[in-house]
């Protein structure tokens, strides 16, 4: 079962050791580390058995569950409010290292968003065109604060999103069979790990948001 509330992919939603420059480390081009079926014409995420090393290729589709579905959504949710925020960090902030994280939201969460639509393309996964109603909430909390108020909430907020995120991107790499969905969570965990330190880093993050993310991500 998928943990965590309204933050990263709620994200499930979104925690990443990419660098600002590279967000999810994903490029459509070659040699990208993610496959999407393009380079040998497959489309269900099966892999070539030059990708398996077994020499064959799998019999049938590979399994997409509840569970790959529901981190689809939730990341694709995640960046849906967190672009936006990101965005809103380069006029709001007060704070150099607030308007860093923020572009680091924006680059990552681009590249990662570019990511899910393809992959819920080709494994025939619908998504969303909206955030959730909490995460939309934030945004315009953001939306409503300047200066010093503003660095702080965009550090708790989005720190807690991430930390919350990060976990459900472990449990879901665990359990797939799927391996389309298992790179998108390898990509998925560079980023959110990059976002992780970057928020941190602001000397910002409340011990109270520690508390909510552990309380959140243990299981009961």
């Amino acid at each position: 079962m998928l943990r965590g509330g309204g933050g990263e992919a709620s994200a499930t939603q979104t925690p990443a050791g990419a660098t600002a420059q590279n967000g999810y480390g994903h490029s459509s081009g070659a040699g990208a580390g993610h496959y999407s079926g393009a380079e040998d014409g497959t489309t269900d995420g099966t892999t070539s058995g030059a990708e398996t090393g077994a020499g064959s290729v799998p019999a049938g589709p590979q399994p997409v569950t509840e569970i790959d579905k529901t981190f689809l959504v939730k990341v694709r949710q995640a960046g849906l409010w967190e672009i936006p925020a990101g965005r809103l960090a380069q006029t709001h902030a007060s704070s150099g290292a607030v308007k860093r994280a923020g572009l680091h939201l924006l680059d990552g969460h681009s590249k990662l968003d570019q990511l899910v639509r393809e992959d819920a393309r080709i494994l025939g996964v619908p998504l969303p065109d909206q955030a959730s109603a909490e995460q939309q909430g934030f945004v315009r909390q953001l939306e409503n604060a300047q200066g010093a108020e503003f660095d702080r909430l965009f550090a708790n907020l989005l720190r807690s999103s991430h930390g919350k995120i990060f976990a459900t991107i472990a449990e879901v790499r665990a359990s797939t069979q799927n391996d389309l969905i298992r790179r998108h969570a390898r990509q998925a965990n560079q980023t959110v790990m990059d976002h992780l330190e970057v928020l941190e880093d602001t000397g910002l993050v409340d011990a109270a948001t520690f508390v909510e993310v552990e309380k959140a991500v243990t299981p009961q």
